[in-house]
């Protein structure tokens, strides 16, 4: 059935236009007719404007017309099976895909501004014209024509829409400081976001975790937790950065940028200081206040080493807006506060014309004579009062309000998935929250809805306490059910909740360019894996379960259907990992002492022993998770490494007495080994290598799920 409203929707008091159901809603009016994909024989960009790029969004490397036009065509074939030829014309044929830019009344954002990201579609008997504000605003239309032949079963009403975004900031934040996210996830992250809509990925490149000048000595602090991403062999930063196998090269950050760029996505970076700036601190000691994490700016080489960091990064950084964090400071030194931002905003502006955004900390009332060429990005009430005290007096503003924290791991005051009720209700008058409204219980402190200094929203993701809190998808499982609901408000679209309750799932599946889910295929309900080690005739392992993911032997040899594991040799399967909810059960015999991998993956790793000790051990982002546990020597034991939701755990039995037990893997939170909670942690079954560096044998390897 295909899933769309017609006629007029009445929403709180407004009465909406024809729509169909996305995410965010897609204006449409039909005018009778359908127009099946399965007629389509080609993608045409208009030759005209087939170089064009979007030189109004936030980016500052933004793709061509003709480069989205072939990101889109590749998304065509990836989420619905759809292969088109691409071809170039100023005009469309019969059954195309015409994708231009056009100027249109209609591509105008909440506050009335013409806006780049605007889009026209028309479906009818002869094909589907795509009309982009610009590149950009066409892209965004080929995100809607995707969920439309979804939802649709391929099959398209005939009509037409306008649709332009109400803010042009929408998306969301991470703490990439206090917990190292790889590449890989960041560009996921941004097929994910961008399929929605949403166009911003605010990357939070430096921070500590907590640093409690009442529990800890200056030489205690000095070594608690903290990081700076970036990594960079100029002279000048050397010893900045001190985790060189957890941060992000030029070459690295530069892909991240035109990755997502591809898609619509801009990364924005942060560089945190004058607070939050611990691990500058540890580089330049002389640099902090008592609090360490604070810098003293009144010392004479404050300011200037944090021009030197910028100086160094800066033509890193292909976004118009930079952040310089700015949260969180010493009261009493507003003057010396002002000072910093207002000269780093001279600054970052000479040196790369750029635009320069900090949190919302001191108010002009409290004395802080910020500059309004500086963007103010609002988190708590308790800091600010974004309305009163920035917008009245000339601030654009952002919209972070913690309504829509989440604090990975655990947080005595944070939830660890986004508030889908507030996304829906989350209005004073319990309407739907939108980017205007940022305290969702008191309308007089929010401004009205088209008010031109509100930027638009970003839901923020933290790691308080630190790198081991969490393994690197639990942010994305934070966000996963939620997120997209959530930029359908920032979009300024008008979903009902039973409505997204009702397509999330099924838009979910065809999300182009990434599987943050670490979804497996398989013909089979339960099983996906099987290897029984049959034969040990070749070097194949055959996968008995029927979806053909056979492995191949490095080095081992099979006995009697069991596996022997010696000298590094290792099966490598055709799989990376499996996500959330699965069963890796198998039957192991260790032969020797010393510590080795039983599963590894692109997301974790199983192991028997890590280190000193002998206890098994799933290791994640880098952070090892240890039972208190080991396999026994020269013994069989079945094994079961279970996958359950946001836990994880080991079951284990011998063969000779069946006594079961079970065992969860725990995260134990706290600054610097100070335990403050032991909490769940979900993480990925390891699939890609079986073995490697583990001395014994294995036999009955089974994955379901």
């Amino acid at each position: 059935m295909r899933l769309y409203i017609f006629g007029l929707v009445l929403l709180g008091l407004d009465l909406v236009s024809a729509r169909l159901v996305g995410v965010p809603t897609i204006p449409f009016e039909e005018t009778g007719g359908e127009y099946p994909l399965s007629q389509l024989k080609e993608i045409i960009v208009d030759t005209r404007y087939a170089h064009d790029v979007d030189a109004d969004g936030e980016t500052l490397i933004p793709p061509t017309l003709d480069q989205f036009s072939r990101t889109f065509q590749g998304d065509l074939f990836s989420s619905l099976g759809v292969d088109l030829p691409l071809g170039y014309n100023i005009m469309p044929s019969a059954d195309s895909i015409f994708i231009t830019v056009r100027n249109s009344t209609g591509f105008h954002d909440a506050a009335g501004r013409w806006t780049s990201e605007g889009y026209e579609l028309e479906i009818n008997d002869d094909g589907i014209i795509i009309y982009g504000a610009s590149p950009l605003g066409a892209w965004w239309g080929t995100r809607s024509l995707i969920q439309m032949a979804v939802l649709g079963d391929t099959t398209l009403p005939v009509g037409s829409g306008v649709d332009a975004p109400g803010w042009g900031t929408r998306g969301v934040m991470l703490d990439v400081g206090r917990h190292y996210y790889p590449p890989g996830f960041i560009v996921e992250m941004c097929s994910y976001l961008s399929f929605f809509k949403q166009n911003l990925f605010h990357l939070h490149l430096s921070d500590n975790i907590d640093n409690n000048v009442d529990l800890y000595t200056r030489e205690e602090s000095l070594s608690l937790y903290a990081a700076f991403r970036p990594w960079s062999d100029n002279p000048a930063v050397a010893g900045l950065n001190r985790r060189p196998n957890e941060s992000y090269t030029l070459s690295e950050f530069d892909d991240m940028q035109r990755q997502c760029a591809s898609r619509g996505v801009t990364i924005l970076p942060e560089i945190e200081s004058p607070g939050h700036a611990l691990v500058i601190v540890q580089w330049k000691p002389e640099l902090g206040l008592a609090d360490l994490s604070m810098l003293n700016i009144s010392y004479p080489e404050t300011i200037p080493t944090v021009k030197t960091i910028w100086e160094t990064f800066l033509p890193w950084f292909h976004s118009k807006t930079v952040h310089i964090g700015a949260d969180e400071y010493e009261s009493g030194l507003v003057d010396d506060y002002t000072m910093l931002v207002n000269e780093m905003n001279d600054y970052i502006r000479t040196e790369s014309g750029k635009n320069m955004r900090i949190w919302g900390t001191f108010t002009p009332e409290e004395g802080a004579n910020v500059s309004t060429e500086v963007s103010i990005q609002h988190w708590e009430f308790f800091e600010d009062n974004p309305y009163w005290d920035y917008i009245m007096n000339g601030y654009e503003v952002l919209n972070s309000d913690d309504a829509f924290y989440i604090v990975d791991g655990w947080s005595g005051s944070y939830p660890q998935i986004l508030n889908k009720t507030r996304v829906f209700y989350g209005a004073p008058d319990g309407g739907p929250y939108a980017p205007n409204i940022f305290d969702t219980s008191n309308a007089t402190n929010n401004p009205p809805r088209d008010n031109p200094f509100v930027l638009g929203h970003v839901a923020a993701t933290w790691n308080d306490y630190g790198p081991n809190s969490s393994a690197v998808l639990n942010a994305y499982y934070g966000w996963r059910d939620v997120l997209p609901a959530l930029g359908d408000k920032q979009w300024g679209g008008n979903l009902l909740e039973d409505e997204y309750d009702s397509i999330f799932e099924t838009l979910h599946a065809v999300i182009p360019g990434q599987n943050l889910d670490r979804w497996i295929a398989s013909e089979s309900k339960d099983t996906i894996l099987s290897y029984q080690f049959s034969s040990g005739k070749t070097d194949v392992v055959k996968d008995e379960s029927g979806n053909g993911y056979d492995g191949l032997l490095h080095g081992c040899t099979v006995t009697n259907s069991v596996l022997n594991l010696a000298d590094g040799c290792y099966v490598e399967t055709p799989l990376g990992s499996k996500g959330r909810n699965y069963t890796l059960s198998f039957s192991v015999k260790p032969t020797s002492t010393t510590p080795g991998t039983l599963f590894s993956g692109p997301d974790s790793a199983l192991l028997n022993g890590n280190g000193t000790i002998s206890n098994v051990t799933l290791v994640t982002g880098g952070n090892p998770y240890s039972l208190n546990y080991s396999l026994p020597l020269n013994t069989w034991t079945d094994v079961q490494l279970i996958g359950r939701g946001n836990q994880t755990f080991l079951g284990v039995s011998s063969p000779s007495n069946g006594t079961v037990s079970t065992m969860e893997f725990l995260a134990r939170l706290g600054d610097d080994g100070t335990l403050l909670v032991w909490t769940s942690i979900g993480i990925e079954a390891p699939l890609a290598r079986i073995g490697e560096g583990f001395t014994g044998l294995m036999k009955d390897i089974v994955l379901s799920g």
